[in-house]
Order: structure tokens, then C-alpha cells, then sequence
């Protein structure tokens, strides 16, 4: 099937239709149509560009009510305004020289409109799904490469990079997994400039019922990586995080049930709940585990691994140039999707994993001397037990970690990501990573407050980033290990009066210059 995974191609889709047609015979429960009937052209949630044609959606959000900017709208020229009942009712005169469609969920409802305008593309092209707490990005770029390398017309959306045409470009939403309208444009995209396939970093929020930004992806294929404890200040409980989560795989397509399919870590202990969830073939992976896809002869180095990959008769041995165990996971993962969509031979999938290229900032070296420095994501409790003590079992000298925790987000897994610094890490520098408006030296506490030492004591608490990493090269000693963790790809540090650029690799560079 090689570089003909898209069969049965629609004509070039006309994104223009009335608003009659776009809400006629939609799924999603009471809604209504109020005002002129006019065209639609785009649709969007932000207000700041909304043109004429446009359709808006007001959506409640953490720090702003996008009820609010609908005179903006209409000024603007929208051609229609989707809006909350509540709000609707509440109104004294609504205009009626807009389209007013009144829906209990707006979210939701902008889901369905999103996926009927752009004439459902992901039922159009092959869209795989990857969620988990950590190894996703990665895991969605192994997975493209794998497909590009293969022949495969792909493209991508993550939290680091994206790539809708021919070229890749770095991921500037500000959202891992972007709001309904962008995805289902985005999908539409990739189709009309000739993708084949498609893959989709799939996170919690995104998945949830309660941004509904994924509500109506039909997926062909999904993977799960892991879960930890993360993101319970908006899920309110693991149980519901848990659940968010298994959304990815109880909307693979139904349509196409012979085609779909779940590909699970066999090592999380919450493997059988998200294969129950799957409505398509489920495959399970591992290293040295009964699963239908295994690595063997697993050996790591500080510049990657080598292992033998087993899927039922097939078996071929592979190097992989990105460091770091779990990342040998993550291609066993990419490999078993691409495998499971296209029948592309495991030999051959293997041979290509030598090629592979990590996502910047995901385990990236930036300096071998005189001291090791290297740049991970590695944010959450369960990437800081993976993370860590691969550092540590590849490292001459000490290991110095430099890292801090979100500001306004989970507060649990701080003292947590301390714990676990404070046991395989010689020196700690906490520093900010997006303290928004929180108080920095707070935050830094309460991660220290995991700690089994103190203040002073192979601790500093230094809130700015840039300071607290030049102090931590010059701390350093031939044979040591400098990680930087929490920013990664990232683009901006985000503070109590909005984000500031920030690029943690070029940061490092440029403080590491009077050492070499």
C-alpha cells in the first residue's frame, strides 16, 4: 500500500456552506438556529480573527469568557455567532443581522461544526492517535518518520513541531493538541497538499468531553504509552484523567471495524482498562514481555540503543541514535502502528529505526565537554523515574539537574518530581519553568519540600532560569552530567504578566561558551 493509504479521495472540498446546511440533521442535541441564513467561510474561536464569513464560537474559557468578544465579532463581519444558552436567553435584543446558533454545549456542538465543514477528513485519511502521560511527542514523531521513510505521504501535529505540507515547522499554538476548528482545518489541509496518513499528539484535555477539541477525530489507529499521575487539577481525579484518556480509544472508527486498531504498553498497570476501552484489534508491546510486539537483547548507551525487535515470525535487530530506554519503547510502539496501518514489513521498519531523529529538546545533547549538558521535556513525576536514573547509570561524574514545576497546574506531583531528584541527583537547582501567577519561590518549596535535604545543601532555589543554569555550569566538573528539565521545545517561559521567548537550547549554548 505503499504511499496509497488515502483510497477513495473526495473532490477537493469546498470549505463554503450556509449555515442551514452546516446545522441541518447535526447529532448534537439541542441546538438552534436563530436570525439570517448567510454563508460560512471559517470557523473559528478567536475572536482576534474573525472576518467576514466567519462563524464564532464563544467559548467559556479559564481566563476569559468568549461571550465576551461577540460585539467583536459581529463588528468584524461574522457571518454567525454559536453561543451558549444561557447566554442567549439572557440577552435583551440580539441582533438578528447574524446567525445565532444557541446550543447547551458549545464546545461540543463546535466539534460537529468543525468536522461538517471541513467534510470529515478524518474519516477521508488514516488518522493515528497517541496519548499517555509521557512519550507522546516523541512517539508521534518516530511514528512519521517511520511512514515518510517508508514511502508514506505524512503528516503530524505535536506538542514540539507539526508538518501539514512538506515541511516541518516548529508548533506555535501554545497547545499541545489544538481547539476543534484548527484540527479539522488542519486535517482537511493535509489531505488537499497529498498526505496519506496522519498523526495527532492526543492529550488528556483534548480528549475530555470538556474541550471536546477531539470529540469528533475518527481514528484509525491509537496508541497508548503510559499514565501517571498529571494534569489532576483539571480532570478532578485519576479515575476521570484515566477515563479522558481511554476517549482515544473508544473513537476509533466503527465504520471501519476490521481496520482499527489499539496498540498498548504492556508494562503499564493500566494496560487491560485501555484495551476494554478499544473498538477495534487490540496489540500489546513490550521489552522482554509476552506481547505481540517485543524487544529483546535490550542494550542502552549514553548515545542510544540496540535491540531485537519480535512480531511473530518476523525479527530483525535495530540501533537507535536517540538516548534513553523508554525511548526504545516508544519506537516499538511507532513500529507496531505503522505495521498495524500499512503491512509495511517489520524487517523492514527496522532497518529504518537507525535513521530516526529524537524531537528537539527530547533528549538532546548540547555539549559533551567539558562537562555532558542535555535538554529533556521530562516534567512529570513518571519521566523524572524514567529520565533520572538513566542519567545517573551514564554518568562518570555527578549528576546536576536543573528543573522546577508548572505554576497554576498540579500541585501533587511536585514534592513528587523532588523525591525523586533528591535520589539520583548530586546537586538540584530549581528554578521556574511557568510559574504564571503564582509565586515563584513558593512553588520551588513546595517541590523541595520532597526532599530529604534541605536549603543550602546541594540545593539553590534560583527562580530565574538563565541564572540558575549558568549557575549550574559553574558548579560543574569534567565528567559530569547537566540536565535541563521541563521546557525542552518549548518557546516561551510563562510568567505572572504573560509568556517571555525562551529557547532552552540556544539558552545553554550561549552560558556554556566560557567553558569551551
Amino acid at each position: 500500500m505503499r504511499g496509497h493509504l488515502l483510497r477513495d479521495r473526495l473532490h477537493l472540498h469546498s470549505l463554503i456552506m450556509t449555515v442551514a446546511a452546516l446545522t441541518s440533521r447535526l447529532k448534537h442535541a439541542n441546538l438552534e438556529r436563530e436570525g439570517v441564513l448567510g454563508k460560512v467561510e471559517a470557523i473559528t474561536n478567536d475572536s482576534r480573527v474573525v472576518k467576514p464569513g466567519s462563524l464564532y464560537a464563544a467559548l467559556p474559557g479559564a481566563h476569559a469568557d468568549g461571550h465576551s468578544y461577540i460585539q467583536d465579532a459581529i463588528d468584524a463581519g461574522a457571518a454567525g455567532i454559536l453561543c451558549a444558552r444561557e447566554f442567549y436567553d439572557a440577552m435583551e435584543k440580539p441582533t438578528n443581522a447574524v446567525s445565532w446558533i444557541v446550543t447547551d454545549n458549545p464546545r461540543m456542538a463546535l466539534s460537529e461544526l468543525s468536522d461538517r465543514f471541513n467534510g470529515s477528513p478524518s474519516r477521508e485519511i488514516p488518522v493515528i492517535g497517541v496519548t499517555g502521560t509521557d512519550g507522546k511527542t516523541s512517539t508521534v514523531y518516530f511514528i512519521h518518520q517511520l511512514l515518510s521513510l517508508s514511502g508514506e505521504r505524512s503528516a503530524f501535529l505535536s506538542t514540539a513541531a507539526m508538518q501539514i505540507g512538506t515541511t516541518e515547522e516548529p508548533n506555535l499554538l501554545h497547545q499541545s493538541t489544538p481547539e476543534a476548528p484548527v484540527v479539522h482545518a488542519s486535517l482537511r489541509r493535509m489531505i488537499d497538499e497529498g498526505a496519506t496518513a496522519a498523526v495527532l499528539e492526543s492529550t488528556s484535555h483534548a480528549l475530555s468531553d470538556k474541550t471536546a477539541r477531539l470529540a469528533h477525530v475518527a481514528y484509525r489507529g491509537a496508541v497508548f504509552t503510559n499514565i501517571s499521575h498529571e494534569h489532576l487539577d483539571f480532570h478532578g481525579s485519576f479515575e476521570q484523567y484515566r477515563s479522558d484518556k481511554a476517549n482515544l480509544f473508544r473513537r476509533l472508527d466503527t465504520s471501519r471495524p476490521n481496520e482499527t486498531f489499539a496498540i498498548i504498553n504492556a508494562h503499564d498497570e493500566h494496560a487491560d482498562y485501555f484495551a476494554s476501552a478499544a473498538t477495534g484489534r487490540v496489540f500489546r508491546y513490550g521489552i522482554e514481555i509476552d506481547a505481540e510486539y517485543v524487544c529483546k537483547e535490550v542494550v542502552t548507551s549514553a548515545t542510544g540503543s540496540s535491540f531485537r525487535i519480535h512480531h511473530g515470525d518476523s525479527s530483525v535487530k535495530a540501533r537507535l541514535r536517540v538516548p534513553g530506554a523508554f525511548n526504545v519503547l516508544n519506537t516499538l510502539a511507532a513500529i507496531a502502528a505503522v505495521h498495524e496501518l500499512t503491512g509495511i514489513d517489520i524487517g523492514e521498519l527496522g532497518r529504518h529505526v537507525e535513521t530516526l531523529r529524537s524531537v528537539s529538546g527530547r533528549m538532546e545533547v548540547i555539549a559533551e565537554h567539558p562537562f555532558s549538558v542535555i535538554v529533556d521535556y521530562a516534567h512529570t513525576p513518571a519521566s523524572f523515574e524514567t529520565a533520572l536514573p538513566f542519567f545517573r547509570e551514564h554518568t562518570e561524574g555527578r549528576l546536576i539537574s536543573v528543573f522546577g514545576s508548572a505554576g497554576e497546574r498540579d500541585r501533587g506531583k511536585r514534592p513528587q518530581q523532588g523525591a525523586i531528584a533528591d535520589e539520583h541527583c548530586d546537586i538540584i537547582v530549581l528554578t521556574d519553568e511557568d510559574p504564571r501567577g503564582e509565586d515563584s519561590i513558593s512553588i520551588l518549596n513546595e517541590i523541595a519540600a520532597g526532599m530529604r535535604r534541605s536549603v543550602g545543601d546541594k540545593l539553590l532555589l534560583i527562580p530565574d532560569r538563565r541564572t540558575a543554569i549558568r549557575e549550574a555550569f559553574s558548579l560543574a566538573r569534567p565528567g559530569d552530567t547537566v540536565v535541563l528539565l521541563g521546557k525542552g521545545h518549548e518557546a516561551s517561559i510563562i510568567g505572572r504578566d504573560g509568556p517571555l521567548p525562551w529557547n532552552e537550547a540556544e539558552i545553554a549554548r550561549e552560558e556554556l561558551r566560557p567553558y569551551q
